[in-house]
């Protein structure tokens, strides 16, 4: 096989993805540049490359060799070593600093990184703390060398290599090597498939016990991903028989067997009007359904002095003194709202968009601060928070804060059952949004003297998260609720408002004779991709002064075509924040990162203290430091090492679910026949309801009024009413 060895001078292309590289590389002993491409896991440029394959003339791009297989040598020269050590590989050290050190030890460059790196002080401008950073990025870059050797033949990308390095440092080609399945459960980013891949690549075969085990808790684990809390034990079994192309009767024997199923639970559910459900959990999931339902119980039966007290009050009085000393004039069931929050202890209070809901939390505080308790104000995103903080007019954090994480897990924080939140009442907005794992981390943590008031709009898409928290204990009768429907006399005059409540009745949207509420036909996908674009670049800043950037949303529910939140960001991203000389970006997969970017956090990173569904903007890029930093909306700068980015994503574009909890002057939704699978009531509810002054539809009408027409709500496989001794009437979806 023809063989080519050379020094590579740029990197025209590289996929973070699947390594699919385009070099220019200058051949050995050749002043010339030829062109090389193929998976080039982990190079850089100034590395001298030792390339099998064949030389081939491509119909656009001309004569360049076809790479089959690599090895990467240590640049010879001390124009290669500057070049190599310049270009990014290793964190501290830019062009100006790989220039210092090549002319300080000439050829013997990389002997002294390798060998005697305390010598790098001799460097002019280094001093020994920049000088320990170039020690350890050096030999991370070692070691995550060495797995990328490993991965490489398996068709595994560079990042991969990175993420198990970061996760098990020394440990990882022996966890690689010898525990690849536990790649899946432990590695963000690395699922089933990928762990599979890596161990087939090993020898393991296809009914090897630990691949099925593996197999079974990927298959509940995609199950969490549509929300389910668990699988019945049948269905589980067909989707992993499928999914491992084993027999049914091979996976039906692993799932009997307790070594092969560690952190799997069976629990027999009987709900009396159907057939027992033999349900299989993840731990995890199982251990949080037990302890919401623990939580419900202890809180709703323990004495109350606060419930005590307003039970006994002359609430008459209490009402016309609000309105008398506060100007606050409550409807009969914002009244019956009140009453409930102060004398339960647990209550439900829903309702749409303005219904009152703001004015009755205002009260509440009111009432609250007069006789001197305590609240606490949470919401699951930082949006919501910030929200909820506008409309009661005191603190608001975001669950995860509220419960202050502590670094001694991943999971841990330090408010939890031997260190309760210091409240009276605890008011949860926004809680359609609970899934039943952060559920049960912030009821451990309340006291079993303080109130919880969960408010939301059942309506509204459900969580992201596997549960239904809210509409389950909606199912319980036990637990208190007030609905508020009434629409008020400042929101009577909103399209937004009127709209939202004519869809959940199954009635298409008026537009006519509205001001805040308008509809843009534009049936075929590439045409509404320009028309949504056009809207938020140039209509609606130039008739309203929203700002683009910031002030307007586009909400889609898809991520893929033309009209998805893939093309709909690339396209926003170069009409808002284009390219431009001196503007700094970073390109990651198939993204670029550029100076003043929308982002979105894609999951909860603990560390940094970001979470799902953070939004804000990039602040700084570091290419030496390897850095990029985002400032969130809450005005906190959070710095990423470019390994992490695959947690962020742009946001001009969000789906309609990563919106939830959110709410902007302005979205801008495409509806599309195209999008017809996800076309459901309550998409285009939620969709509606983030916006504050003006919504705008775009697409087909045939799609909105098939969206309006479809009010079936996504079935979820969850045991939290059952556990609470409520029936479901055999319905899995309430």
């Amino acid at each position: 096989m023809p063989t080519l060895e050379g020094t590579i001078e740029r990197i025209t292309f590289q996929s973070e993805l699947d390594g699919y590289t385009v070099v220019r590389l200058t051949p050995r002993g050749k002043s010339y540049v030829v062109t090389a491409v193929g998976r080039l896991l982990g190079i850089r440029v100034g590395e001298t490359l030792e390339l099998e394959g064949e030389w081939v003339d491509h119909r656009e791009h001309g004569r360049q060799f076809e790479v089959s297989a690599f090895r990467a040598l240590m640049p010879a020269t001390v124009d290669g070593m500057r070049r190599y050590l310049g270009s990014g590989l290793i964190k501290g050290i830019g062009p100006v600093t790989a220039k210092r050190i090549t002319e300080t030890f000439g050829k013997y460059t990389l002997d002294v990184i390798e060998r005697t790196p305390d010598r790098l002080t001799e460097v002019p401008g280094l001093g020994r703390k920049r000088v320990e950073v170039i020690k350890q990025a050096w030999r991370e870059q070692q070691h995550i060398k060495e797995v990328m050797l490993v991965l490489q033949d398996l068709g595994l990308s560079p990042g991969l290599a990175v993420r198990i390095y970061k996760h098990y440092g020394d440990a990882a080609l022996e966890v690689v090597r010898g525990q690849p399945y536990r790649l899946a459960d432990e590695v963000y980013g690395i699922g089933f498939l990928t762990a599979d891949a890596i161990a087939r690549g090993m020898g393991v075969v296809a009914d090897d016990p630990r691949r099925i085990g593996a197999g079974l808790r990927y298959a509940l684990s995609q199950a969490t991903d549509d929300g389910h809390c668990y699988l019945p034990a049948d269905e589980l079994i067909t989707r992993a028989a499928a999914l491992l192309e084993v027999s049914l009767y091979q996976a039906t024997v692993a799932l009997g067997d307790p070594a092969i199923t560690t952190n799997i639970e069976r629990v027999e559910i009987d709900r009396s009007d159907t057939a027992p459900t033999d349900a299989v959990y993840l731990a995890p999931l199982a251990h949080a359904e037990r302890g919401v339902a623990a939580a419900i119980r202890r809180l709703t039966h323990a004495p109350s002095a606060m419930a005590a007290f307003y039970r006994a009050a002359n609430w008459p009085r209490v009402f016309a003194y609000l309105a008398d000393r506060h100007a606050i004039a409550l409807t009969e069931r914002q009244q019956a709202a009140v009453q409930m929050a102060l004398t339960s202890s647990v209550s439900i209070l829903t309702g749409g968009p303005g219904t009152g809901k703001t004015t009755t939390l205002r009260t509440l505080m009111t009432l609250l601060r007069a006789r001197g308790y305590r609240a606490m104000l949470a919401a699951p995103t930082g949006r919501a928070a910030k929200r909820l903080a506008e409309a009661a007019g005191v603190e608001a954090k975001t669950i995860h804060r509220l419960l202050e994480y502590s670094p001694r897990g991943e999971t841990s924080f330090k408010r939890n059952a031997d260190m309760l939140l210091e409240c009276d009442m605890l008011i949860v907005d926004e809680a359609s949004m609970l899934d039943v794992l952060l559920a049960n981390h912030l009821l451990k943590a309340t006291p079993t003297t303080a109130h919880v008031l969960l408010v939301g709009d059942v309506d509204q898409l459900p969580s992201v998260g596997p549960g239904r928290v809210l509409r389950d204990l909606l199912a319980c009768p036990d637990v208190p609720r007030v609905h508020l429907d009434a629409i008020f006399r400042q929101a009577a005059g909103s399209g937004i408002a009127l709209n939202a409540q004519r869809i959940n009745r199954g009635e298409p949207p008026h537009y006519k004779g509205l001001d805040d509420f308008f509809f843009f036909a534009a049936a075929e996908p590439e045409r509404c991709a320009e028309l949504v674009v056009d809207l938020v670049v140039e209509r609606i800043p130039r008739r309203f002064g929203f700002n683009p950037r910031r002030d307007i949303q586009v909400l889609t529910p898809v991520h893929r075509g033309a009209a998805g939140v893939a093309s709909l960001n690339q396209l926003l991203q170069a009409a808002l924040n284009p390219a431009a000389p001196g503007k700094a970006e970073r390109v990651f997969g198939s993204t670029t990162f550029r100076l003043g970017d929308r982002v979105i956090q894609m999951r909860n990173n603990y560390d940094l203290d970001v979470y799902n569904g953070d939004i804000g903007e990039v602040a700084a890029i570091d290419a030496v430091e390897q850095t990029l930093s985002v400032r969130f909306d809450d005005d906190r700068l959070v710095v990423y090492d470019f390994s992490l980015l695959d947690e962020l994503a742009l946001a001009y574009a969000l789906s309609v679910h990563k919106s939830q909890g959110g709410e902007y002057r302005a979205v801008v939704t495409p509806l599309l026949m195209q999008h017809y699978m996800l076309l459901q009531r309550n998409l285009l509810y939620t969709a509606v309801t983030r916006a504050r002054e003006l919504a705008a539809l775009v697409g087909d009408r045939r799609a909105i009024e098939a969206a309006v027409a479809n009010e079936r709500v996504q079935q979820r496989y969850t045991g939290l009413a059952w556990r609470m001794g409520c029936s479901t009437d055999g319905n899995p979806d309430i």
